[in-house]
């Protein structure tokens, strides 16, 4: 059982070798994207959220 494991961990760590890592300035321009495209979809998703409800108190509620 122990030798599996050893085996696995060695097996992870040459992948890990093979891995195509991004430079510093591509991880922070990358970071960046997500949060601004998070930040746009957050603010997109509350917009379309404001209008429903107001379609709602309107049709609903003002009937």
């Amino acid at each position: 059982m122990l030798d599996r494991v050893r085996t696995f961990f060695n097996e992870a760590r040459q992948e890990f070798k093979h891995v195509n890592w991004p430079t510093r300035k591509e991880a922070t321009y990358l970071t960046g994207v997500v949060i601004g495209l998070s930040i746009l979809f957050a603010v997109l998703l509350g917009a379309f959220d404001f209008f429903f409800v107001t379609l709602l108190r309107v049709f609903v509620i003002g009937a």
